[in-house]
């Protein structure tokens, strides 16, 4: 459940927060050193094991994770909250004009750029449970090196026991994700206590001279290990989309009392093994375990590595229901696993999708080192995107000056951009994965959002304004039965062409009628108070608007029967029992045309943008629009309408 944005909690409240921080936002992050350093000296860049490029690589991964972690996000774009909420979809309801469904030119390319972003997280949600928890069993082969040929199978049980498991919800194992990952943090401090006492010497990386000193010998070579650094700060993108669930004290707190100094000593440890025994970097991570523990190690590993996996699953699973709120993503069948929690949600087709593609990767890259080229792109990708989107937030809302957002923005940009070009030399070795996964979701997500607006525009067309409709009714009184009939519409303000056809073929109308809008805002929550609003139109028709934000999902008999009708009737206000009330839907069959389609103003009603022709769409894309629509749930399930108090009527669309 999302905390008050504007609370600032203390004491036990702020540990407690503190504490579920350290296993929620900071698993992925936290599972970087069992795989990080090993990339930045026997990667596809990795440069030869002496000391001063032990030193410089270091000094580098010290400072990217200040630089990045520390300073943009937690002190910077942390700022950038949507009431309380963070991540990249978050953002992008800043950026974009609310209620404008045609966008100018600038706005049309930050919308793709936002979405572009969105999409490489759910190659992140691929990446990230295989690397990390082939990270951890890959210990099994430094301990024997006989289970090698294990590793792989181990690692696909445990990614499919992972996935298996979360149609149970995360309520009962979330309550160990805490507990598993303060232990984690405790082990490889200590083990980076143990490798630093032996080679003290090596804390002298923590001067910034040695990285721009191993940046200025090496050159482009150089530059190009900055592909393996950034691996330091996959989850940095975790911590600003948790935000809405710990706020930001608490997460602050969490990373620097523990995350930060746990992480910079395990990372201090391994060079320091380094230097004693070039050797070690097979696996510095494991060569820091003193033999005895190595088993007892991989067991705490591969748990730490299950709760990084389990961030980024429910990551996805919110990041769905977000595109789905905010128009980007057809309807879903979306499971609350929990009474209490809000936040915990269960999507089967998107757990499904990532478990298939999450072991394909496993079989097809095998090892850490070949899925590292894979990760790179995902992170830098979406850091920029983050940077991007954030600029325009300072300027427009924030209302930094230009000069302000230009040295700001530009020092994040530079920095960006480096570690993203250097990434994308990655693309032949596996960078390829990430950016394909995300091209496909940004296309499905951008087809999605351009074919609803050209639906809700056809949709308009056919809508009879209420001040036309209401007259004829009370002129013509057709025959009127006992009960209530709800009508939900996507066009406030009109008869929708389902009523319409209704009257039409059957003659009839109910006593009582309500036409219903559900209202989607670029807002993460509405307030109850503010969630159905009323108004009585006459002649026994109501109008009512019922408003969620893109972290709520919609729940029609919830709505109606908490709250009552806001109109009279004989002095009393009108309750809706659901299970008398009968729903009438719309079932559209759509039939793809060729050429641009002119829209049509309703008779007295108010321009629609003033009749232009509506968004050209591609044959081919039309196509995959119906047939995304034809594979959404249906309004009746996704709504929560009893089927059996279901009517639905057909009509063909030319689209």
């Amino acid at each position: 459940m999302s905390v008050d944005p504007k609370a600032s909690p203390t004491g036990k409240h702020l540990a407690i927060l503190a504490f579920g921080a350290i296993g929620v936002v900071y698993g992925d992050i936290g599972t970087s050193p069992l795989y990080a350093l090993k990339e930045c000296f026997i990667g596809t860049h990795g440069v030869p094991v002496t000391k001063p490029n032990v030193l410089g690589v270091l000094s580098l991964i010290f400072w990217s994770l200040n630089f990045i972690v520390t300073f943009k996000y937690l002190s910077v774009v942390m700022r950038a909250d949507n009431q309380g909420e963070g991540g990249i979809l978050a953002l992008l309801a800043l950026v974009r004009p609310h209620g404008q469904d045609r966008l100018s030119g600038k706005y049309r390319w930050l919308v793709a750029i936002g979405l572009f972003g969105a999409a490489l997280l759910y190659g992140d949600g691929i990446i990230t449970p295989a690397i990390s928890v082939l990270g951890a069993v890959e210990g099994l082969a430094v301990a024997t090196p006989a289970l090698q040929q294990w590793i792989v199978p181990i690692a696909v049980v445990l990614i499919s026991a992972l996935f298996a498991v979360q149609r149970r919800g995360t309520a009962g194992i979330g309550a160990i994700f805490g507990p598993v990952t303060t232990i984690w943090f405790i082990c490889i401090s200590v083990l980076g206590v143990m490798g630093i006492m032996r080679h003290p010497s090596v804390l002298a990386a923590l001067n910034p001279w040695y990285a721009a000193s191993f940046l200025w010998q090496h050159g482009w070579k150089g530059l190009m290990v900055l592909s393996a650094v950034v691996l330091v700060v996959t989850g940095a993108e975790a911590l600003y989309a948790d935000m809405g669930h710990f706020g930001k004290r608490p997460i602050r707190v969490a990373w620097y009392l523990i995350v930060l100094p746990a992480l910079a000593l395990n990372y201090f440890g391994q060079g320091a093994i380094l230097l004693e025994s070039p050797a070690a970097a097979r696996n510095p991570f494991y060569a820091l375990v003193p033999g005895w523990a190595l088993y007892p190690m991989v067991g705490i590993a591969t748990a730490a590595a299950i709760v990084a996996s389990q961030a980024l699953i429910s990551g996805a699973f919110s990041l769905t229901r977000q595109a789905i709120q905010l128009g980007y993503s057809p309807r879903m069948n979306i499971v609350h696993t929990s009474s209490s929690k809000i936040g915990q949600i269960y999507i089967p087709q998107v757990n499904n999708a990532l478990w298939l593609a999450c072991i394909g990767l496993v079989l097809a890259f095998r090892s850490t080192n070949n899925l590292a080229a894979t990760y790179g792109v995902a992170v830098t990708g979406t850091m920029a995107t983050t940077t991007v989107l954030l600029l325009v937030v300072a300027r427009n809302h924030w209302k930094w000056s230009l000069w302000k957002v230009a040295l700001l923005g530009g020092l994040f940009l530079i920095v960006d951009l480096t570690f993203l070009v250097t990434n994308l030399f990655k693309i032949a070795y596996g960078g390829w994965f990430p950016i394909t996964v995300a091209g496909v979701i940004y296309l499905l997500m951008s087809t999605w959002k351009k074919g609803r607006t050209r639906l809700s525009e056809i949709v308009r067309e056919n809508t009879l304004p209420l001040e036309l409709f209401l007259p004829d009714i009370a002129k013509r009184r057709p025959q009127r039965v006992p009960g209530m009939a709800v009508f939900l519409t996507s066009a406030p303000g009109g008869a929708p062409p389902v009523l319409l056809h209704h009257l039409k073929h059957n003659k009839v109308l109910h006593e009582k009628v309500m036409l219903l809008s559900v209202m989607g805002h670029e807002i993460p929550q509405v307030p109850e108070g503010d969630r159905v609003r009323c108004r009585d139109l006459g002649e026994g028709f109501y109008e009512v608007m019922a408003h969620y934000g893109f972290m709520e999902t919609p729940d029609v008999p919830s709505v109606l029967q908490s709250l009552a009708l806001q109109a009279r009737d004989g002095g009393k206000k009108i309750p809706v029992e659901i299970m008398a009330t009968s729903f009438y839907l719309g079932r559209e069959t759509l039939i793809p045309v060729s050429g641009r389609r002119k829209t049509k103003t309703p008779r007295a009603a108010p321009a629609v943008d003033g009749g232009p022709a509506m968004p050209a769409m591609a044959r081919w894309r039309k196509k995959l629009f119906i047939l995304m629509t034809r594979n959404a749930q249906s309004a009746t399930a996704f709504f929560g309408l009893p089927p059996n108090r279901v009517v639905e009527l057909g009509a063909q669309i030319q689209f």
